[in-house]
């Protein structure tokens, strides 16, 4: 059973990287987002591909209510703090009672 918790304390170590990783593309798509940048670039063009799948159906949900705001990139943080802070703590704790 030891190696049993080490093994899920391992996968919510690599949960919490992933996701902080994609917390900082979502930061910095919603930062690229304000100038005009070059759609054939290809790290624009990665954050697109990257973040578009996720914001689209928040979009859908909330839409525009808040006028030109995109708050999309806004309700994806929060999301990812919220999975960081409940989910990679819950397995830590139960990799812990192993």
């Amino acid at each position: 059973m030891f190696v049993f918790g080490k093994f899920i304390i391992g996968i919510a170590q690599v949960l919490d990287i992933l996701l902080g990783t994609y917390k900082w593309i979502v930061i910095v798509s919603a930062l690229i987002s304000w100038v005009n940048p070059d759609p054939y670039n290809p790290i624009v063009r990665f954050l697109y591909s990257v973040t578009e799948p996720v914001f689209r159906p928040i979009r859908r949900m909330i839409g525009y209510r808040l006028g030109p705001i995109d708050i999309s990139p806004l309700v994806v943080i929060l999301a990812i703090i919220f999975a960081q802070t409940f989910l990679v703590g819950s397995l830590i704790e139960i990799g812990k009672r192993f």
